[in-house]
């Protein structure tokens, strides 16, 4: 393959313009894939990020799959804690899934080779080999028809740019590429060229400084204090309890009766023969777990720190909380608690000796991770990437997150105007880069920007530096 020298300023020679196509837009995250035509509101395919792996060594994906309880199923996530790929033969396989199994599907056999205008020999029989071949090699070829924009993490490496575009060009065959950053997506989502995105996820919290367009790179930074980091909180908040909440998720509860609050439960528990694995109990867990983030923890919305406002959390209604097996309790000062850490690492619950995670520090939480970005800036740029500060994610969803954001950097930056744009839409949030990215493909002016096969075959792969700022 031919690796000549594009020159940045060069204008590219074979601009792709397909009109007529809908492009993909995919969205990869480390929890979920996002998948959907450009153009649209919102992703058609959401697809677990995990999957599980048989012990015929087979791997399933999908919803249905990995939330069936079965005691041959290990699951396994293909990114590691800082949300890059991993196991890039299985991410490749997991995005095409989430893209195939709910919005284009296999490609059509076409007549030429439905069998009946095949050879057969002098018994008339059909070659079935070299049959099965080819359907196989149009079936690999599904997505050959439509252009594909992709989403990255701002910290995607080189290497990992490359080996992207190489899957989708010469795996996939897709006939014109470009690959955006999460940060730029959810600003173009919110109409903004120039603003400061704080991205909320479920391995790591991202900041990035957008001016006009383009990522400050020297902007970029990240934090483990993300939806795992919350989920993680809650575990230890539920362990605390006097007694200790039981957290059993719901394939394991046959049936259960009404109890008090506080009460011991009053469920039968269903018995397997082959119980599932570890790996699969601690994701149907935080399953559990989020049910509770959405429900039940709040932020303290400020101005001040949790720890100084206690007396007026302890008036706030609490809230109550039902497990799958009955068990219930309401919660008070613990539904705010479990959230401070992301503002103040201090009053975090201390993790388990066993977690995964490490003890947060004070410059992973959210408004240092700003007050750092902010300073990798230049000053005249500071005023009004401040006055855009756009919060997006799935773990940005916490009540009164946006406001107590709002309220320490108004305390950190008394002089500048500070507004937080956080869309009252859940959906809006949730799915910002995915967005961001329909909303960007489906422009008539981006069509100049795609990276079509032809520059893919003379260029290489290094021109995803070049082309995809």
């Amino acid at each position: 393959m031919a690796s000549a020298a594009l020159a940045p300023t060069q204008a590219p020679k074979d601009e792709y313009a397909g009109d007529e196509i809908n492009a993909l837009v995919l969205d990869p995250g480390s929890y979920t894939t996002r998948a959907g035509f450009a153009g649209e509101d919102t992703p058609k395919s959401v697809v677990p990020t995990h999957y599980g792996v048989l012990a015929s060594g087979e791997h399933v994906y999908g919803e249905n799959a990995i939330h069936l309880p079965r005691g041959d199923m290990e699951l396994v996530n293909a990114y590691g804690a800082d949300g890059l790929v991993e196991d890039w033969d299985t991410a490749a396989k997991l995005w095409e899934y989430s893209i195939t199994s709910r919005l284009t599907g296999a490609r059509q056999t076409p007549p030429s080779r439905n069998g009946l205008n095949d050879t057969k020999d002098g018994n008339g029989d059909v070659n079935m080999d070299e049959s099965m071949e080819q359907l196989q090699e149009e079936q690999d070829r599904a997505l050959a028809e439509y252009p594909l924009l992709m989403s990255e993490p701002g910290w995607n490496p080189q290497k990992a740019r490359e080996k992207t575009i190489e899957i989708a060009m010469e795996e996939w065959g897709v006939p014109a590429f470009f690959l955006a950053k999460n940060g730029q997506l959810a600003a173009y989502a919110n109409g903004k060229a120039t603003a400061l995105v704080v991205d909320v996820g479920h391995h790591n919290t991202s900041v990035t400084a957008l001016w006009e367009g383009m990522v400050l790179r020297k902007s970029l930074m990240k934090s483990p204090l993300a939806g795992s980091f919350l989920n993680a909180q809650i575990r230890q908040m539920f362990s605390t309890l006097q007694p200790p909440a039981p957290l059993i998720p719901h394939y394991m509860v046959k049936s259960k009766a009404p109890v008090d609050a506080g009460a011991p439960s009053n469920a039968i528990y269903t018995r397997f023969a082959t119980p599932p694995k570890e790996s699969f109990r601690k994701l149907e867990e935080d399953r559990v777990l989020t049910s509770f983030k959405e429900s039940v923890v709040q932020c303290w919305q400020g101005p001040g720190r949790l720890e100084n406002n206690m007396d007026s959390v302890k008036y706030a209604p609490p809230r109550p909380f039902e497990m799958p097996d009955g068990w219930n309790q309401v919660f008070g000062v613990e539904r705010y608690k479990v959230a401070e850490g992301f503002f103040d690492a201090r009053s975090a619950y201390p993790l388990p000796p066993d977690s995964d995670l490490e003890a947060p520090k004070g410059e992973d939480t959210i408004p240092s991770l700003i007050h750092r970005s902010l300073n990798a800036c230049d000053v005249d740029t500071r005023a009004h990437l401040l006055a855009n500060v756009i919060l997006t994610g799935a773990g940005s969803l916490i009540e009164k997150l946006p406001e107590r954001l709002q309220a320490d950097l108004q305390s950190l930056y008394p002089n500048p105007r500070v507004r937080v744009i956080a869309s009252s839409n859940s959906v809006e949030r949730k799915y910002g880069a995915w967005i961001g990215g329909s909303v960007l493909g489906s422009l008539g002016t981006f069509h100049q920007m795609w990276v079509s096969r032809e520059e893919y075959k003379e260029y290489g792969p290094g021109i995803v530096e070049k082309r995809c700022k």
